[in-house]
C-alpha cells in the first residue's frame, strides 16, 4: 500500500511518460490548463490509476481538481490508501497549498 506522496509522484510521472509520452515539467504543472491531458487520455488516466494503485474511483466521487496536477493526484492515491500522515510532505517538497 503506498502512502508516501514523494513515491507516488515518481510513478505518476513514469506512468505518464510509459502510457501518454508525455512528461510532465513538474508536480505542479496544471494539466488540463496547459492542455497536457485531452479528455480521452483524462479517462485512460483514471484507468491507469485504478489499475496501478490498486483502488476504484467511483464516477460520482470524481472531482477535477483533485486530477489537475501530479501532486494533487499523489494526494488522492494517498488518501485511497488509508493514508494522511505524507500528505503534508508532499505538499512542501513540491509547493502546493492544500486548496481544500
Amino acid at each position: 500500500m503506498l502512502t508516501d506522496a514523494n513515491t507516488i509522484i515518481e510513478r505518476l510521472d513514469a506512468l505518464f511518460v510509459e502510457r501518454f509520452h508525455i512528461e510532465v515539467p513538474s508536480p505542479d504543472t496544471d494539466l488540463v490548463e496547459t492542455g497536457i491531458l485531452d479528455s480521452f487520455q483524462f479517462v485512460e488516466l483514471l484507468l491507469q490509476l485504478e489499475q496501478h494503485f490498486d483502488f476504484r474511483i467511483k464516477i460520482d466521487d470524481i472531482d477535477l481538481d483533485d486530477l489537475r496536477t501530479l501532486a494533487r493526484i499523489a494526494r488522492l492515491v494517498v488518501t485511497a490508501n488509508g493514508g494522511a500522515a505524507d500528505l503534508s510532505a508532499a505538499r512542501s517538497s513540491s509547493g502546493v497549498a492544500d486548496s481544500h
